[in-house]
């Protein structure tokens, strides 16, 4: 039976014969009439708080907002979750990197439809999003993928908010999943001499671009000896992406934004004992393959081969040549601020993040530097 409010609020109710409805899994609905006078029911709330809170948001709505304002408000509201997904996604101009779009899409696709798609866009509160939160920790989606899914749930929300789709903002007060990065794994320099002389050559040649200067994997597959702008400096200006295979911007970066890396002498000559032995295309690109670059499949198997000729040490992939670049740098006493740039780091807190492990006794070498400084000016 439905349990009647304030005059004017509305009432919540179950309407499902069970015998218990208080203690029974079926969701609550809610029957409320609307600026205009006409009565609407919702349903799907979990709890009374849940349907008590929507009944007390639409009374507010009603007794502040003009008739035809709310009346608008309320068919948006009245969309899903997925139906507004698909409206707000070809209205993302800015999003012109082939991977960030791909994630905003797999985002909503994998995980915000199946979870929250069917869900009328005014009735997500912070509790809903809470749950969702909730669902994808049951479910084991990585905490680093939770705070990326968050992130494109709460621009969808928040969009539909800012049209008047709910009265309230939605993801109020709700926080990003706490994301520890995991220690990143870094081959010795022994093991790196050892993959140098078991991998092919071109093999050979991405992790030399990616141990000596840093590079990304698709950085180091768009070697180029054009890129090699004074004799011990090396620009990086592209990549060959790893889904297109095709040629890309940098990854944080605009089209034709580049930056410059250190290229130290052995990486140096490698490139250009490769570019003397194989020689180069006309445009100065030293790699490459059937269809004319050297693609991210190619490199797997590659890869592939290496790892079975000599096991990698513990943890280590082939991204852990990058990660030698920042531990060589990081252990020989260059500036972090220096490394997250020729790393092409979005931020010096992500270099900070990732690579704070490998600056030990920083703190306290600090303290006796400062100590000593103290004494001397006494």
């Amino acid at each position: 039976m439905a349990r009647q409010l304030a005059r004017g609020m509305g009432s919540f109710f179950k309407d499902c014969g069970c015998a218990k409805p208080t203690r029974c899994p079926h969701p609550y609905s809610i029957r409320y009439r609307d600026a205009l006078g006409r009565q609407r029911e919702e349903s799907g709330y979990a709890t009374q708080d849940d349907a008590i809170e929507r009944l007390t948001q639409l009374y507010a709505e009603k007794k502040t907002t003009a008739p035809s304002v709310a009346a608008a408000r309320r068919e948006l509201g009245q969309m899903t979750v997925e139906e507004y997904a698909k409206q707000w996604r070809p209205r993302q101009r800015r999003i012109t990197d082939y991977s960030t779009g791909e994630h905003v899409d797999s985002s909503i696709n994998v995980h915000i439809v199946p979870r929250l798609g069917a869900r009328k866009l005014n009735a997500v509160t912070p509790m809903v999003v809470e749950r969702f939160l909730d669902a994808m920790e049951s479910d084991g989606v990585g905490r680093g993928n939770q705070v990326n899914i968050l992130r494109v749930l709460k621009t969808i929300l928040r969009d539909a908010y800012d049209k008047g789709a709910m009265a309230d903002d939605p993801v109020k007060g709700v926080q990003e999943p706490e994301y520890v990065r995991e220690q990143v794994a870094i081959p010795s320099l022994v093991y790196v001499k050892k993959a140098l002389a078991t991998a092919d050559e071109d093999l050979a040649l991405e992790i030399v671009m990616m141990a000596g200067c840093g590079l990304r994997n698709g950085e180091a597959r768009a070697v180029n000896v054009h890129n090699v702008v004074a004799q011990d400096v090396y620009r990086v200006r592209e990549q060959i992406h790893s889904n297109t295979h095709k040629l890309a911007k940098l990854k944080h970066r605009k089209t034709g934004e580049f930056r410059e890396v250190p290229l130290p002498r052995s990486a140096r000559e490698a490139i250009e004992r490769y570019a003397a032995k194989h020689g180069t295309t006309k445009d100065g690109y030293l790699l490459r393959g059937p269809s004319g670059w050297y693609t991210e499949p190619m490199e797997r198997r590659r890869v592939k081969r290496l790892f079975e000729n000599l096991p990698p040490e513990e943890g280590v992939g082939m991204y852990g040549f990058r990660h030698y670049f920042a531990s060589n740098a990081l252990g020989s006493g260059i500036p972090i601020t220096d490394v997250a740039e020729w790393m092409g780091h979005k931020s010096i807190e992500e270099t900070y993040r990732t690579y704070r492990h490998l600056m030990p006794g920083s703190v306290t070498k600090a303290a006796r530097i400062l100590d000593a400084g103290l004494w001397e000016a006494a």
